[in-house]
């Protein structure tokens, strides 16, 4: 099993957190991206995304969405890293289902649990 340190931005991680907040209740997702080097992958881009299913309990990409955003991350000499979503009312624990569709072993999936959050 190989370690990986993932580092992102504190002005990142509000991003997504916002983003999951002014989607809330359905699930917010997006991509990572940013670089890999050696046993570190620096998070340098977040790219929301619209959650196509529309629900609170998964979410699905726009292929066409994903086409344009991965043009973007390409001509920025970026890869992606990663895939986020939310949780709106679950612990960010991965479902049954994201760990079947976590079928990419060269990204990160992270997960933000709005189950706690304040009001």
């Amino acid at each position: 099993m190989i370690l990986m340190v993932v580092k992102m931005s504190e002005e990142h991680y509000n991003q997504i957190v916002e983003q999951a907040k002014r989607e809330f209740p359905l699930e917010c997702c997006g991509l990572l991206a940013g670089s890999k080097i050696d046993d570190e992958i620096l998070i340098k881009k977040i790219y929301p995304m619209r959650n196509t299913d529309q629900s609170s309990e998964h979410f699905t990409m726009d292929p066409k969405e994903q086409f344009v955003v991965l043009k973007k991350i390409r001509a920025e000499d970026l890869e992606v890293v990663g895939i986020y979503h939310s949780h709106p009312y679950t612990p960010s624990r991965p479902s049954d289902e994201d760990k079947r569709l976590a079928y990419d072993p060269h990204v990160v999936y992270g997960i933000l649990s709005l189950k706690d959050r304040e009001h």
